[in-house]
Formats: C-alpha cells, structure tokens, sequence
C-alpha cells in the first residue's frame, strides 16, 4: 500500500491531539508525519504509535519539504494565515476550522453524505461544524427519499466544543468557582448562546448549522432555522431536529431509511429506556438516532434525537475520513 506524508497542524490542541489518536485507529498510511503548533508550543515531544515527534513552530517555509496532506484545526486566523501558503506549495489542506466552509469554491464534505465534492477541491477542503456534521447525516437519510421541505433544530452542546476552557469551566463551576471562558455559569445551567450573537438574534454558531446544511446537501434555499444551546455536559452533542418532510411516509418507513444509512445507529427502544445519550456516544464515530417520532402538528413531519461525540465525529474522524476519501478516489 503507498503512504503519505501528513502533517498535523495545531497538533498539541485536543483536536490535534484525537487526529493523531484517530489516525492511528484507522492505521492510515504515514510513511513521513510532521506536527506543527505556535511558537509557544514549538519543541514540545508528541508520541505517535510508540514514535517520539517534536512539535515544530508553524511557518511559511514548513511547506517547503514533501507534505501530501495536512490536516489543520489551529484556529480560524491561523487557518486563513497559513492555508494558501500549503495549497500554493502543493499540500492538500483539510481544514477543521470555520474559515473556508461557506467558501463557494471551497468544498464542505461529510464523507458519507456528499462525498462527491471532494473531487471539486482545488487544494483546500473545509470540514463542517460539529453539530452540522451529525446532524446532515440522518436528513441525508430522509431527504433521498422523501425530500426535505423544512428542518428545525434544537442542539444541547457539550463543553468540549469551547475546547479546554470550557471543559475547565465545567469544572470551576462544579467546585463552586465562577467562570473564566463563559459569560456565565456553566454547571448547572443552560446557555442558549454560543459564539457571538448577530445582528438579526441569531448566534453565529446557528448561522453556521443553517448554512452549512443548505451548502453540504445542495438545498441553497431549504428553509432551516436553530437554537443552540451550551450544557454542562462534558462531550457529545445532542441535537432535536424537527423535520418536515415533502412525501407522505409510513413510520417504518423512516426507521428503514434511518438504520440503512452508513454511519447512523439507529437505537429506539423505549420500552426498553434506550435511546441516544451522550454518555454512550462519547469515544465512537457514529451517529446516534432515536426517539424518533411523527410530529403530529404538522403534515409529513418527524422528530429525531441525533448524539454524537463532538471532538470525533464531530471534528478529527471526519476530517480523517476526508482524508481517507481523497486516497480512495485518486485523488491525491
């Protein structure tokens, strides 16, 4: 089997981190691996399957060696600094931060939804929002056979999507401490508010759930609203999603489709008390669908309750299984 040559940029961050730990999972094909950070972080030693590594400062002239792949998540500025000069040096940049997504000419996949556009990159390739990426999956499921013709979601979002901070203000608070990264408190409250707040009330955080679905799915119009809402939960979002559809269906119907899909898991048994949790989705790559229901205000519409671990699926996996895709397609 050929490998690559990949490189990490943003390695010592916990997105950095689970690439390197999901690359080894799925024992991608390194034949050379090189990991960047900032200069606060440079020369710091990482492991990587039994393999010492020292982290090396992000520059210009790191693209300047034989790099296929890099695979970013060190910020939006440093994604925007940096990720032309590797696409111009002739490195495929996979890119985890929010710079590139609603880029026309920049493709937004999730592997097992739109795994087509990557063949329309051109050196860049942007990965979705954490809680668009679990959630696109199972309206991907329903839209390819009943069409979808309005999408409300409602997301519950862990404190790991803030990163550090705000799994260590979950933790202050806890202990009775105020918070350092939230506005306010986290433990034991909810925050409908995550990222800055717009001009027309949403969060950016919402927007990019509503636009990133339009974009990921080719619905440019599809009417989609949101609420995002930070929980003193440490990993794994749960999202409702409301779903109206275009077709008639038949409840089992909906089950099929949902339990067809290639990466859902479909659990709905609540005779039983089983259903998706967040406790059970933390360190997996699927994403779980249950409590699924009619909505029986409205004609042809369907509840579902959709949890997946955010730093995973939400983050490295996918942006290890676009990497995975440009391989399978010749690509790079």
């Amino acid at each position: 089997m050929k490998k690559y040559n990949v490189a990490v940029a943003g390695a010592t961050g916990m997105v950095g981190r689970k690439f390197l730990e999901v690359l080894a999972e799925r024992d991608f094909p390194i034949e050379n691996l090189y990991l960047f950070a900032s200069k606060r972080s440079a020369g710091k030693k990482m492991e990587y399957r039994g393999k010492s590594y020292i982290v090396e400062e992000l520059t210009d002239e790191v693209f300047d060696r034989d790099i296929d792949i890099v695979l970013f998540s060190a910020g939006g500025a440093t994604s925007e600094r940096f990720s032309p000069v590797a696409r111009d040096k002739g490195v495929i940049v996979v890119d985890n931060s929010s710079a590139f997504r609603m880029s026309p000419e920049i493709p937004l996949v999730v592997p097992e939804v739109n795994p087509e556009d990557v063949e329309k990159h051109k050196g860049i390739i942007a990965n979705p929002n954490c809680s668009t990426i679990q959630s696109v999956l199972p309206l991907k499921a329903l839209s390819e056979k009943f069409g979808i013709k309005r999408v409300i979601y409602s997301t519950y979002q862990a404190v790991s999507g803030s990163g550090v901070d705000g799994i260590e203000d979950l933790k202050r608070g806890l202990q009775g401490k105020g918070p350092k990264n939230y506005p306010h408190p986290i433990a034991n409250n909810c925050l409908p508010h995550i990222d800055v707040f717009l001009e027309d009330g949403y969060t950016k955080e919402e927007r990019k759930m509503i636009e990133e679905t339009r974009k990921i799915l080719g619905i440019p119009d599809m009417p989609i609203t949101a609420t995002c809402v930070r929980v003193p939960v440490e990993n794994s979002h749960s999202i409702s999603i409301n779903i109206e559809l275009e077709k008639s269906f038949e409840m089992s119907e909906i089950f099929e489709a949902l339990k067809g899909f290639d990466g859902i898991i479909v659990e709905d048994d609540t005779s039983n008390n089983i259903y998706p949790m967040p406790i059970h989705a933390t360190g997996r790559d699927e994403v779980f669908v249950g409590r699924i229901r009619r909505d029986f205000s409205r004609e042809n519409s369907v509840n579902i309750w959709c949890v997946a671990d955010n730093i995973r699926k939400g983050a490295a996996t996918n942006t290890v299984q676009i990497a995975e895709l440009l391989i399978k397609k010749g690509l790079i």
